[in-house]
């Protein structure tokens, strides 16, 4: 059984039992999160999708906050001695989902 959640405009599958690593949220290590946009439900052959799969809840464990590896973005114009380098680590937040309601 699985689910597929939406969380800071990206989408997630969350399993029961598995870590997620989603956009940053605000909380304490430890703290209980629940995710109420759940896209669609996958229990064996059953799918449920859509208005059918609004009133489903995931909720889970806050394990982690952390921040992901770094992003190069260089920027560079030929003949115009112009070059420049900067970088970029996103935020995250290690989920452990606990259970699909």
């Amino acid at each position: 059984m699985y689910a597929v959640i939406e969380t800071g405009g990206k989408q997630y599958r969350a399993t029961p039992g598995e870590a997620i690593e989603v956009e940053s949220l605000a909380g304490d290590v430890g703290s209980e999160v629940e995710f109420a946009r759940v896209l669609a439900v996958v229990d064996g052959d059953t799918v449920t999708a859509g208005k059918a799969a609004e009133g489903t809840r995931v909720k889970g464990t806050i394990a982690a906050h952390g921040r992901g590896d770094k992003t190069i973005v260089f920027k560079f114009k030929r003949k115009k001695q112009y070059k420049r380098t900067i970088g970029h680590r996103q935020n995250f937040t290690r989920v452990t989902v606990n259970e699909i309601v």
